[in-house]
């Protein structure tokens, strides 16, 4: 099927493009969804002709009749229309229009994502306060890991980096001092970078990690206990190591995140700078965050009281 269908090209061509590992891996993985389904369908394998108006809005219809989100179809389509176009423009296939072009969307209902409020993102700093005290003054040989994992903790709560972006962090992509201090955040193949300014919080929660990080020649600003880069699962266990001491359920980094984001929507800062903190494209992207969520509808209702 790979072959065929020139998947690894696609690929390749992806990645020329900047696109995220996620995205690419996405795009890539929803193509071939397609291709079985075809095959199931037409007993023979896709081929890149085989990629019509008529497939598209078939597989459409499937995923709805299967009850599939909106969200993992609308994104299903968007996988193939990206994949059409570099279709003709390799010179594959011959089309007057994308294949694409003309199948409508499914409806998404706009959910507010999962946050924090404002006591529980309080607890949460008390709490990785208070785990940090004891750890320097009771278990000096986990000093070193609760300083780094409160300083990751708080790049997410205060700049609201993604985890990707925080085990790839280098020592030169940090600025700071007592007083200012910022981060760059470099992205794709390095192509786009966003600085993003460190809050006091946060700027202390790393130079009190810098004064007992191991002097090792790696160039990764968090490493892990035989001084290598950090991977993806130690951000998460430190989010949820500070969590779990206030009873707080299904927290992840992406929840932190999304209180990043939340903050500074409620604080009045406008939707262009917060989608360029976030490094977001598409302020469409940004905009779920004035979704009204559960306490903010709580809070609505409750001023009719005042009636």
């Amino acid at each position: 099927m790979a072959d065929e269908l020139h998947l690894e090209e696609f690929q390749a061509y992806l990645l020329a493009e900047d696109r995220s590992p996620v995205t690419i891996a996405g795009y890539v993985g929803d193509v071939r969804l397609f291709a079985l389904w075809v095959e199931k369908q037409s007993k023979e394998p896709l081929t890149p002709g085989g990629l019509t108006n008529e497939a598209v809005r078939g597989y459409k219809q499937y995923l709805l009749d299967q009850a599939n989100k909106p969200k993992t179809i609308n994104r299903r389509l968007a996988a193939l229309a990206a994949y059409a176009h570099w279709l003709e423009q390799a010179g594959y296939v011959k089309n007057a229009r994308n294949p694409v072009q003309g199948v409508k969307a499914v409806r998404e209902t706009a959910l507010a994502p999962k946050w924090l409020d404002k006591k529980q993102r309080a607890a949460l700093l008390r709490a990785v306060d208070k785990e940090v005290e004891d750890a320097v003054h009771r278990y000096p040989r986990l000093r070193l890991m609760y300083l780094r994992d409160a300083a990751i903790v708080k790049l997410i709560l205060f700049a609201g980096l993604r985890v990707g972006e925080i085990i790839q962090l280098r020592m030169s992509d940090l600025f700071l001092d007592e007083r200012k201090g910022s981060v760059v955040v470099r992205e794709g193949k390095g192509t786009k970078r966003r600085e993003i300014p460190l809050n006091a919080r946060a700027r202390k929660a790393i130079l009190d990690y810098l004064r007992v990080r191991p002097e090792v020649e790696s160039e990764y600003l968090f490493l892990g206990q035989r001084n290598e880069a950090i991977q993806s699962k130690t951000v998460q266990r430190a989010v949820g190591r500070f969590t779990e001491t206030i009873d707080l359920q299904d927290v992840t980094p992406h929840t932190l995140r999304h209180t990043f984001a939340k903050s500074l929507i409620d604080s009045g800062v406008s939707l262009d700078k917060v989608a360029t903190l976030l490094g977001h494209s598409n302020l469409n992207t940004t905009r779920i965050y004035t979704t009204p969520g559960v306490q903010d509808l709580e809070e609505a209702i409750g001023k009719l009281d005042n009636f």
